[in-house]
């Protein structure tokens, strides 16, 4: 759910305007109502609490059918993976999940808000909300955070509001969003991540480039993903039980041709069987430095001195008068 002080922090899929709220306001939170935007005739739905912040005819093709399989089957996702897990991967949901937060450098962020704020960090394709506790488990301690889940599937997004109810947790923020469009300022989230969808994304690219744009620069951002471990073996079984959760991926591999031209500190690394960790970085804009005019140079202490001297008076020679010229008369013709 969202409060009303975080209107000031949405902005519009469309234009990247801001937004306001117009509707009830119940507990302290969005109710019902709709957001509208400030820069264009865009508007937003709020139901049941819930904030509908994309366009519906942006989602087409592959997120369109997994939204649909996702809304359908929000109620049996996460007994199948955590059930899956322990059979397929060997280890626990949690034990999982573990690994690749660790990625995030959690710990670190208490040293970059130094206090002046709140910790920022968004995930995207948040699904039920099975990452929140974990990450604020590893928060450093004392440091304050607002965490913000988005997911473009309503059905997921309701348990997502139970899982929060049942946590006790009011302060976790949650939305219907596109990944293609983030309803979010520039630089607003100190750490951006995603867990088991870009492969489905109809332009991961777009998507990789709008976790840049809502990511404070230099922040270390996390995607997670399915791909078959190279450098250990694998039975029939793992080989099979891969295909069928990655149905969906002719090609399941980590997306690095999709990344920004300028991420750097780039980082691949197999966290489980079935899956990859990329972390990276991307610097602030390099804005264009207007050309320095040069400055006029000073006068050395010599040019000053001679600038400063009298200059002698120069005595021009009387120039000598200019006669007037004298035609020639042409000598008569003798008869």
């Amino acid at each position: 759910m969202l409060r009303p002080d975080d209107v000031d922090h949405l902005r519009c899929p469309a234009c990247r305007q801001g937004l306001r709220f117009r509707g009830y306001v119940a507990r302290g939170r969005l109710d019902r109502g709709e957001l509208i935007c400030t820069g264009c005739p865009a508007s937003y739905q709020v139901f049941a609490g819930i904030a509908e912040l994309y366009r519906e005819e942006e989602v087409r093709g592959g997120d369109r059918a997994m939204r649909i399989i996702y809304d359908r089957l929000a109620v049996l996702h996460d007994p199948l993976v955590r059930f899956s897990f322990p059979l397929a991967l060997g280890e626990s949901e949690a034990t999982s999940r573990a690994r690749y937060l660790e990625r995030l450098d959690l710990e670190a962020l208490a040293r970059e808000v130094r206090g002046e704020r709140a910790a920022r960090i968004l995930e995207i394709g948040a699904g039920t909300g099975s990452n929140v506790p974990l990450v604020r488990a590893r928060l450093p301690p004392g440091l304050a955070a607002d965490l913000w889940a988005v997911d473009l599937s309503m059905g997921m997004l309701r348990l997502l509001a139970e899982r929060m109810r049942f946590l006790g947790d009011a302060e976790t923020r949650f939305a219907a969003a596109d990944a293609h469009a983030l309803p979010f300022p520039d630089g607003f989230f100190d750490r951006v991540f995603h867990v088991g969808g870009i492969a489905g994304y109809r332009d991961p690219r777009r998507a990789l480039a709008e976790m840049v744009r809502v990511a404070r620069p230099c922040t270390p951002i996390l995607v997670v993903d399915e791909r078959l471990d190279p450098d250990r073996p694998h039975s029939l079984f793992h080989r099979l039980f891969f295909r069928w959760v990655t149905i969906y991926d002719r090609d399941p591999h980590v997306p690095i041709e999709h990344l920004p031209a300028d991420a750097h500190d780039v980082r691949i690394e197999q966290v489980g069987r079935f899956f990859y960790g990329l972390t990276f970085r991307v610097a602030a804009p390099i804005s264009p430095r207007k050309p320095r005019r040069r400055a006029a140079a000073k006068p050395s202490a010599r040019d000053s001195r001679s600038a400063s001297r009298p200059k002698a008076a120069v005595r021009s020679r009387p120039s000598a008068p200019k006669s007037k010229g004298v035609r020639a008369r042409r000598p008569k013709k003798q008869p």
